[in-house]
């Protein structure tokens, strides 16, 4: 089997990963392929060694005959804009590719997966992205090979030009967005809409976490986007090994095994999954808990409130919340 669709593997310091990920990309040989790798941290031992043996993985392990474009970085660009500069990279010589961070292993159904999606949805400026993994927990969404969601995601994924040119303009736009009706209307869910909202203010203000995929989804958000997600898990990120930025510790996701697709069936309607974006916010993005904890403190809130105004009485109570109102506070 060989893939005629374009793949760009990014790169950092993890040669072991890197050379995993590259085995699964030799079954499936694509014609062309370009490798991003960003350079040491100047405030960190240690990394050189480990960057100079991820390219030496990289120029031994890619042995199968196929154009090959590399861009080597020498100092560290972090994993916002090295990446951005890698996908930008990308799309200044191809119109669609499939995007692989080193600690995303995929299964090769992934490819052929990827390549039939971006004909298939080629010129449908609603589809924006392919993706490759599956946080569903077994649970199946519908009927077809793959569901669309309102998300993207960023471990094992493939997108085309037309869609990341509007990547860039997002950030500029998100304070008036922020407080337009349209945001309000993204999200199911009120506290999904609060979580993203206080994350994109982080991002955005302070500059933490130094992530880009934030801000691709929200450029998603803008543009009622949607994203295939497969019903099996055709992509396991194996980051979760201590070496990662933003994988570590215990989790569900990590080395989820992989599956086969099978014959690939295509949904009847292009529309979001709404079970399968609620799902994966309550169970990946920890809204379980947000509600829960939500639920708490409004519990605490409304029991102080009950307890001052039995403790002074109605008249008492209301008229010191009168004042309080006038003077521009709310106390108990």
């Amino acid at each position: 089997m060989v893939s005629t669709t374009p793949v760009l593997l990014i790169a950092w310091k993890r040669p072991e990963l890197t050379r995993q990920v590259i085995n699964c990309l030799r079954e499936v040989a694509p014609e062309r392929m370009y490798v991003a790798c960003d350079g040491p941290r100047s405030t960190v031992d240690g990394d050189l060694e480990k960057i100079v043996a991820t390219r030496r993985v990289i120029d031994a392990g890619i042995d199968w005959p196929c154009q090959l474009e590399q861009l080597y970085f020498e100092t560290n660009q972090g994993c916002r804009m090295g990446v951005i500069q890698a996908i930008n990279w990308l799309f200044s010589h191809e119109s669609e590719g499939i995007i692989l961070e080193d600690d995303c292993l995929p299964h090769k159904d992934f490819f052929l997966y990827c390549t039939d999606l971006l004909e298939r949805y080629r010129d449908d400026t609603r589809i924006w992205s392919i993706c490759g993994s599956n946080f569903q927990q077994g649970h199946q969404r519908g009927a077809a090979s793959y569901f669309f969601s309102i998300h993207g995601d960023s471990w094992g994924w493939a997108t085309w030009k037309r869609a990341w040119k509007h990547f860039d303009q997002a950030k500029d736009d998100w304070p008036m967005f922020k407080e337009s009706a349209q945001f309000d209307q993204v999200f199911q869910i009120i506290d999904e809409r609060e979580y993203w909202s206080d994350i994109l203010d982080e991002l955005f203000i302070h500059g933490r976490p130094d992530t880009w995929d934030y801000q691709w989804w929200l450029a998603g958000w803008m543009n009622h986007a949607l994203h295939a997600w497969p019903n099996t898990c055709l992509v396991s990120n194996l980051g979760f090994d201590g070496d990662g930025t933003h994988t570590f510790g215990d989790s569900p996701f990590a080395a989820i095994p992989l599956e086969p697709l099978g014959s690939l069936q295509h949904p009847q309607f292009v529309a979001p999954d709404g079970e399968a974006d609620r799902y994966a916010f309550l169970h990946r993005r920890g809204g379980l808990q947000r509600i829960k904890h939500h639920r708490h403190r409004h519990w605490h809130v409304w029991s102080a409130r009950w307890l001052n105004f039995k403790q002074q009485g109605p008249l008492r109570y209301i008229s010191g919340k009168l004042t309080d109102k006038l003077n521009g506070r709310l106390q108990f």
